[in-house]
Order: C-alpha cells, then sequence, then structure tokens
C-alpha cells in the first residue's frame, strides 16, 4: 500500500442536510489526504433515487466549502480521471461486475416479490427467528440457485422482475484489519445474501461503492462505524471480483454521542436539544421545516472545524486550539478512539469564543459595522475600540450589539432590580453631584473618571462599592459588560453627564 498515492473519498447520499458526524467523516478524510499529499474526493451516493432530496448535494458542496475542508476532485470540485462521481451518471458501469460475479457463481439471480420475502419474514417470526435470506433459506426462495436454468432464463425473457444477490458461502471466516479497530473476524453464517443490483437496474450501495473505490484507486476508506458491518460483505466482493490485492485499508470513525452519551447525536436531536447538528440551515423542501446551522448562529467555521477534529480524535500533546495546517501536521488515524465521543454544546461555544479573542480588532470592527446595519455610518475607529473591550465579554460576534448597544444608542430600559435594591435619595444626590463633577473635567480618561467617581463618594460619605453597579445601569441601562470607567470613558464625557442626568430627572424614587 505504501507505494501507491493515498486518494480518499467522502461519499454522501444527497438524503437531506448533511449532519456534522458526516462534517467530521469529511474532515478526517481530508487531514488524512493532506498529512499525506494524497487526493481528496467527493462523490455522491445516489444510487437509491427513491430518498433523493432536492437540494442536498448542493448543501453538502456549500457546507464543505464554508468549513474549508475543500476536495480536490470531485462533484462541484472539477473532475479528474474518474469522472463523473456521481453513481447515478455511472449506472451503465456496474452492470457488467454484477455480471462477472453471476458467471464466477458469487451471486444469482432472485425473483422473489416483496410480498413473498414479508411472508418470509413473518414465518421466521412465528418461530422466534429473523428471517437471513442465506445458505440455509435460499433454497426455499425463487432465485436461480432453487430453479432450473431453463425456468431462470423464461423468467428474465418474460420481463419479470429480479434482483441480483451476492451469494454467501456457508462456513467461512472473513476477516479484515481496521486501522482504529484492530482485526475484525466475522463468520459467513451471520451474513445475508445482499442484494447488489436492484429491479430499476440500479447498483446497490455494497455494489456500487466498491466498484467506485477500485476504479478511483482509492487506498483508504474512512468512514463512520455505521458501516463496520457491511465491511466483511465489502471484503468479499474485492476478492470475488479479482481485486484482492487492491482492497483499502478501512477506518471506521467512532459515533458521535448525545451531549447526555445516551445514544447516537442524530439528526433530530439539533433545534431539539438546543443546538445545531447541520453546519448550515437547512429547509427541508416538502415539509418546509427549518433546522439551524451553525454558521447562521454565528460560529466561525475554523472554530466549528476544531471542535470536530477533537471529538474522538487526541492529539499528542495536551493542546486544544489548532489552525487548519496545525490539524493536518498532528492528524493520525491511530489516534482515533474506539468509543463514542461525546458532544458538549458548551464546549463549542467555548471553541468560538477563543477564536473570536484572537480576531484582531480592525477584522471585528469590519464585520460587525458591515454586519450591523445601525451602525454603519459610526467612525471606524470608535467602533474598533468599541470590539476592543467587549469582544471579552462575547461567544459570538452576533452578540456585539446586544452586549454593546449602548455604545451608540442611549439607553431606554434600565436593569429593574439594580434599580429597585439601589436607586434611591442619596443614590439620585451622588449621580447628580457626579454628573455635575465630570461635566467640568478636563480629562475624562478611565482613570481621571474612575478618580472622580471615587471623590464623590468620600466627599458624600458613601461606600464606591454601592454605586459602582447602579452607574453602570445608569450609563448602560444593563448590569455587566467589560471594565466599567474604560467603558465610560469610551461613552464619553458629554454623553455620560447626559445618561446620568436622564437617569436623575426619569428614574422613580422609591415610595417612602
Amino acid at each position: 500500500m505504501s507505494e501507491r498515492r493515498v486518494r480518499v473519498r467522502f461519499a454522501p447520499s444527497p438524503t437531506g442536510p448533511l449532519h456534522m458526524g458526516g462534517v467530521r467523516t469529511a474532515l478526517y478524510n481530508y487531514l488524512f489526504a493532506k498529512k499525506h499529499g494524497g487526493d481528496f474526493i467527493l462523490r455522491i451516493e445516489d444510487t437509491d433515487q427513491t430518498r433523493f432530496v432536492s437540494g442536498a448535494e448542493a448543501y453538502i458542496i456549500e457546507a464543505l466549502k464554508w468549513c474549508g475542508i475543500e476536495p480536490n476532485e470531485g462533484v462541484g470540485f472539477g473532475d479528474g480521471p474518474h469522472a463523473p462521481y456521481r453513481q447515478s451518471e455511472r449506472k451503465p458501469m456496474y452492470r457488467q461486475y454484477a455480471e462477472q460475479l453471476l458467471k464466477d457463481g458469487h451471486a444469482y439471480y432472485a425473483f422473489d416479490s416483496s410480498e413473498e420475502l414479508d411472508e418470509a419474514r413473518k414465518r421466521m417470526e412465528k418461530s422466534g427467528a429473523i428471517f437471513m435470506y442465506n445458505a440455509i433459506t435460499r433454497q426455499n426462495m425463487k432465485n436461480s440457485l432453487s430453479l432450473s436454468a431453463d425456468e431462470v432464463q423464461k423468467r428474465i425473457d418474460a420481463g419479470e422482475s429480479y434482483v441480483i444477490r451476492i451469494k454467501i458461502p456457508r462456513n467461512e471466516e472473513v476477516r479484515l484489519e481496521d486501522i482504529i479497530r484492530g482485526w475484525v473476524v466475522v463468520q459467513s453464517a451471520q451474513m445475508d445474501d445482499k442484494v447488489l443490483f436492484k429491479s430499476d437496474g440500479m447498483p446497490t450501495y455494497h455494489l456500487a461503492n466498491v466498484v467506485d473505490d477500485y476504479k478511483m484507486q482509492i487506498t483508504h476508506v474512512i468512514r463512520g462505524e455505521e458501516w463496520l458491518p457491511s465491511a466483511p460483505l465489502h471484503v468479499l466482493l474485492y476478492r470475488y471480483l479479482g481485486w484482492e490485492n487492491r482492497i483499502p485499508q478501512f477506518a471506521h470513525l467512532p459515533l458521535l454521542l448525545r451531549p447526555d452519551g445516551n445514544g447516537k447525536l442524530s439528526k433530530r436531536d439539533g433545534d431539539r436539544l438546543g443546538f445545531p447538528v447541520f453546519p448550515l440551515n437547512w429547509i427541508d423542501p416538502v415539509t418546509k421545516e427549518q433546522s439551524s446551522g451553525y454558521r447562521e448562529k454565528g460560529y466561525f467555521p475554523e472554530a466549528f472545524i476544531n471542535m470536530l477534529a477533537l471529538l474522538g480524535w487526541h492529539a499528542s500533546g495536551n493542546k486544544e486550539l489548532f489552525s487548519l495546517e496545525e490539524l493536518v501536521q498532528e492528524f493520525s488515524l491511530e489516534r482515533i478512539s474506539k468509543s463514542g465521543a461525546k458532544f458538549d454544546p458548551e464546549k463549542t461555544k467555548w471553541f468560538n469564543q477563543q477564536y473570536l479573542r484572537v480576531r484582531s480588532d480592525e477584522e471585528l470592527a469590519k464585520e460587525f459595522q458591515s454586519s450591523e446595519p445601525r451602525i454603519q455610518k459610526e467612525d471606524f475607529k470608535y467602533v474598533k475600540k468599541v470590539c476592543t473591550l467587549i469582544k471579552e465579554k462575547a461567544n459570538f460576534l452576533n452578540e456585539f450589539w446586544s452586549l454593546g448597544s449602548y455604545f451608540f444608542v442611549e439607553p431606554t430600559e434600565y436593569d429593574k432590580e439594580v434599580i429597585k435594591k439601589r436607586w434611591n435619595e442619596k443614590s439620585k444626590a451622588f449621580m447628580a453631584e457626579l454628573a455635575t463633577t465630570y461635566k467640568s473635567a478636563s480629562d475624562f480618561s478611565a482613570a481621571n473618571s474612575e478618580n472622580m467617581f471615587k471623590q464623590t463618594c468620600e466627599k458624600l460619605g458613601i461606600k464606591s462599592g454601592e454605586l459602582m453597579q447602579l452607574f453602570r445601569v445608569c450609563i448602560s441601562g444593563v448590569t455587566g459588560g467589560p471594565a466599567l470607567f474604560e467603558a465610560a470613558a469610551l461613552v464619553g464625557k458629554g454623553e455620560v453627564v447626559k445618561r446620568l442626568e436622564k437617569a436623575c430627572n426619569t428614574l422613580t424614587l422609591p415610595s417612602p
């Protein structure tokens, strides 16, 4: 394997929006390919046309672009020598491989109707067993192993509907080595004769993905744990098609678990549990139901990717913040855990906060000003100073207005609890005195405004700690925020005086 150029693929089905678990699979494929100087391909596996969802393919492409993990070959990213990359467009090619398996005795025609299969399942259920179409039951079903050759040909010539099934050997040990899980050994008696070619002329996933991986020279199949039970079947297909020396190395990724660790994080869990499970917003084309995405919630793609990388994979040290380039250098499949990874939405916010804090004030100011119509005419230097103060309190850029609107417009409401607790004759007199003191100040720097605040407290015999929060509420309307006197200095002397006077004139004193 070492002499072959590394080629990996991300192969989703266009059956709906791309789940964050799918994004993680794409990310690990991307990181592995980049680490080894190989190719990362996007293949769309649309063999099941009944589950096709309009817009899903475009969503997958847009999501990968937003995440910054673009394939260098595949649907939406440019044709290579193995185009096309949609399985529906490769449909004519698969038939020959199904016929090869038939010819070599590794597959057979099956004419059973869906009603007959249901009947067989019910019979088995009555005896307390689960029906499997395999070496034991196939002789009692309608197929080319139980029917005469003449009867089979007669049915085919008559246009009777059929599928092609793989012929799983009766007693054989199927072995494969998984990079993450080690040796996986399955007895063929536990496997059933899966359908390889459907009655509509389309291959199933099992045949199509093996043929495509071989034709596209895929060296490593990195995919979700849910495909592990199918891997022995795929190994048999490689063997039966004569491609045993080209079987890719497998790596089956652990599940993403809900925050409570109770079960797989599913597409239905998203907004129901209060956080997105999709990279972008998705509107169901049929029901019009909307599901939220990380992009629209205000997450940076770098933070989203960094968080996903650490769900199931661990770096060599204790470092948690990685650029994409650093992830490429550090990544290895051997450091992926076998056990499921519990998703933590609060930790995800923390990642975004870290990326927000390392953004330059200039970048943040440009993004804030361009996204917020109410400040687009403000002086850019002033906006930049506001961002410097409030970014330490924010998890997201879209919180900047709610955290710092008072830097641009005077408050119209005041925190009721603080006013109820602190506003009285004494505090009102203090604010009036402070406004007068500030009005005559020639220096309204943070340090000097703080000194004047403390001097006014001493003059009126009040402890400064008793009135700091009330002072903040009078000028901002809220209880929390950046350093108080830095904020006051930025709001400016004239505006602070005006707001103190307004509070004195409008706030109602408690009844005696």
